[in-house]
């Protein structure tokens, strides 16, 4: 099971839920079931590099969750 942070700014979709744990073997399988959990928060981390045990993965969709992982989404950066 992975402990997965989820930021402020994904939080809207969790009613201020922070942190949750979450069985799964890819983090696409991670992503799919956070979003039966809180519907629409899918979409807002499809795409985003993810920190698995601190190693930030630019295109983690297909990347393994080790067990008891500790795993950040973390937002694309914006500015001008």
């Amino acid at each position: 099971m992975a402990h997965v942070f989820l930021g402020t700014e994904h939080r809207r979709f969790t009613d201020g839920v922070a942190e949750v744990d979450v069985e799964a073997a890819t983090v696409k399988e991670l992503i799919a079931k956070l979003e039966v959990r809180f519907p629409g928060i899918g979409r807002e981390l499809e795409g985003n590099a993810v920190a698995i045990n601190g190693e930030v993965i630019a295109y983690a969709t297909y990347e393994r969750v080790p067990e008891g992982a500790e795993i950040y989404f973390v937002p694309a950066a914006s500015g001008g």
